[in-house]
């Protein structure tokens, strides 16, 4: 699981230095110098990544990037229901409703891989 979030937030990291203006269309307006947070949000998830992967690292990454999945659902739900069209992205709510609701599921996942929280799943001891 690990693995996979490492390469998911690099994937997302890409996107971020790749394609800023779709990213920047769906940023909400309250966000105060959207451009530079993109990239530093994107820089971020690189090394959150890294991090994850990263024994003594693991800890304090998953709870960076748990934090950080919560803080960029708000642009999440700004997607859905401000109707901004993104070309590449579904303006749907088949793509729309899956998302927000995989949010929590994200910041689980970052808890759990880094060993954070151990539910529902108890842990062998290693």
């Amino acid at each position: 699981m690990r693995w996979l979030l490492a390469a998911f937030f690099v994937a997302a990291g890409i996107a971020h230095l790749a394609v800023p203006d779709k990213l920047l269309a769906m940023t909400p307006a309250w966000v105060p110098f959207p451009s530079q947070v993109i990239l530093m949000t994107g820089l971020c998830e690189f090394a959150g990544a890294v991090a994850l992967v990263t024994r003594p690292l693991r800890w304090w990454a998953g709870i960076a990037l748990a934090t950080y999945s919560l803080c960029v659902w708000p642009a999440n739900i700004h997607h859905a229901l401000g109707a901004i069209d993104i070309p590449g992205l579904p303006s749907s709510w088949w793509y729309h409703g899956p998302r927000l609701a995989a949010q929590p599921l994200i910041i689980w996942a970052c808890l759990y891989a880094a060993g954070v929280i151990d539910w529902p799943f108890r842990r062998r001891p290693d």
